[in-house]
């Protein structure tokens, strides 16, 4: 993983300083709130419903134990104990005070952590492919981009101030494991026809109160041309992005309006100005970012194979959480391990001071130091022998976290809701917990198969309900929580929109609903190997619809 250099140190603990300043003078009086806000915001603190919340950030998802470590150091000496990963993977710690933040962001920074541009309008935390250096199926590792692009965007003094946040994927592998396609930017790692890397450039994805899938405007962009063409994307949004209302102020809008032609064109415009300038990246500059996250060296493990076949035979639970929660790496003598955040009646993302500590641990026994959080709120364990494999569920099976559900019913993505967030109209851990009890038996979860569930307690969409399989939102209507179902959205490669399937449910009756779905669909696929969505796609709303409202299926609409 990248380390920081000189410049990094100086500045992001120059920044440290400058914020200590700043909260010392909003605690005195000195600072009113509507002045200490955008500076906060800037830092990752937040002001919830109950406390503040900081927002830490972790580049493209990548930890390794020490920083871990240090998460969980600050869960257990500053906060409740606890903290939460989002679908930015990032870490959030719900109940900091604010004259903490600056210790806080001090012992961030001496393991090369910070919660710079974690809020505000300005580009965000990079995120990236959850399994990028180690998937079988990569092009090549996007990580690299995605940190070249947070050094160019931090603290950018022309695009600190855009008219709304701005948040950028990079994946590198055909499968879409970083939901680019929802997204203000999107890249995906390619390779031409001569076998030289670039991008293909998507733009004007997004989710919240008008949820858009971005549109392709460049099939292949040379990775030399990465931070021109991506400020002159900026340029074009920073100049001609609605300031006027902030519902309509996100690219996503300005593409709609402008029609994706017309901005493609004013994009390669502005491109053409830059594409020869000093933002031209060099080749050296490539590789020796690059060089930062090769992989590690990995040692024949043969002997894996023989030994993990006798443990699946022996042990049924094992079997069942290396088949859901272990994928192929590309070296076929490791595979990738997800631990899960989602146990049965669990708080989605949460872990405890102690859990994280554990996977630290794990990691650097067994892991080679690497950690990543993916933007479905689990962990994963990027690089471990099949031979290690038993040892590693042993020690997650100790700290309650060998839950044998990754991509499963029960392994759902939940903002926080109305517990925390002062945005939220309804609840949606509480939700979330219901369901995963309800459909918990593992035989039943294995019944169903693949199926993703997103609940978002409001319309900024931070459950990404917009794109679960099914998908909840959380809605406020004469004073009492409900909630509205949507079907068939997805955030992979074949990216779509989830519909609206009728009118809302109360809180008590939503997993009912969620049964009767469920329920529906194991009737009427074709066999046991199509999934809901492929289930979904290929007969529609209507038997859903029939199944949740009877006669009133078309007065739900």
């Amino acid at each position: 993983m990248y380390r920081y250099d000189e410049f990094d140190h100086a500045f992001v603990h120059g920044r440290v300083a400058q914020f200590r300043d700043q909260v010392e003078r909003r605690l005195s009086g000195e600072l009113a709130e509507d002045a200490f806000k955008p500076l906060r915001l800037m830092n990752g603190v937040y002001l919830q419903l109950h406390a503040y919340m900081l927002r830490v950030a972790i580049p493209y998802g990548t930890l390794s134990s020490k920083q871990m470590r240090m998460l969980a150091h600050i869960a257990r000496k500053y906060d409740r104990g606890y903290g939460h990963f989002t679908t930015r993977q990032n870490i959030q710690y719900n109940w900091p005070r604010l004259s903490d933040t600056p210790d806080i962001l001090a012992e961030l920074a001496s393991v090369e952590m910070h919660a710079l541009q974690t809020s505000g309008n300005c580009i965000r935390n990079v995120t990236a492919d959850h399994f990028a250096g180690a998937a079988a199926d990569e092009v090549a590792d996007p990580r690299p981009y995605a940190e070249i692009l947070r050094q160019w965007s931090s603290v950018h003094p022309e695009f600190s101030f855009l008219p709304r946040k701005f948040k950028i994927a990079v994946t590198g592998a055909e499968r879409d494991r970083a939901a680019i396609q929802v997204h203000d930017i999107g890249l995906h790692l390619k390779k031409d026809e001569t076998g030289a890397l670039g991008f293909a450039v998507y733009v004007g994805g997004g989710q919240g109160r008008t949820p858009m899938i971005a549109k392709k405007i460049r099939d292949f962009l040379p990775e030399q041309d990465l931070l021109s063409y991506t400020t002159a994307i900026m340029r074009v949004y920073n100049l001609n992005g609605r300031r006027d209302n902030k519902y309509k102020a996100r690219i996503k809008i300005l593409v709609h309006e402008t029609g994706t032609e017309e901005l493609a064109r004013q994009v390669e415009a502005e491109f053409a100005n830059l594409q020869d300038t000093e933002l031209a990246l060099p080749e050296t500059d490539i590789r020796a970012i690059t060089a930062y996250f090769a992989p590690p060296a990995l040692p024949e493990r043969a002997e894996g194979w023989a030994g993990l076949a006798a443990w699946k035979k022996a042990d049924p639970a094992f079997a069942r959480w290396v088949e859901q929660n272990v994928q192929p790496h590309k070296n076929p003598d490791y595979g990738m391990v997800t631990i899960s955040l989602k146990p049965i009646g669990g708080i989605p993302g949460d872990a405890s001071d102690a859990q994280m500590d554990a996977v630290a641990d794990i990691a650097e026994e067994y892991a080679f130091d690497e950690i990543r959080v993916s933007h479905e709120q689990n962990l994963i364990l990027p690089h471990v022998a099949l031979a290690d494999l038993e040892a590693v569920y042993r020690a997650l099976v100790a700290q309650g976290l060998a839950t044998a559900n990754a991509g499963l019913i029960t392994d759902i993505i939940a903002c926080p809701g109305l517990d925390y967030c002062a945005l939220a109209n309804a609840r949606s851990i509480p939700l979330a917990q219901e369901i995963s009890a309800r459909f918990g038996d593992a035989a039943r979860q294995a019944e169903i198969g693949e199926l993703k569930i997103k609940i978002s307690g409001c319309i900024n969409a931070c459950g990404h309900h917009h794109v679960g399989h099914i998908g909840l939102l959380g809605v406020e209507k004469k004073g009492t929580e409900l909630y509205q179902i949507t079907l068939g959205g997805s955030a992979d490669e074949n990216t779509s929109v989830g519909e609206i399937i009728g009118r809302g449910f109360e809180p008590e009756k939503v997993t009912d609903a969620i049964e009767t779905i469920v329920e529906t669909y194991l009737g009427l696929r074709t066999d046991a190997s199509e999934t809901f969505l492929d289930a979904y796609r290929r007969v529609g709303p209507q038997p859903f619809k029939v199944a949740l409202y009877g006669d009133n299926a078309k007065e739900a609409a």
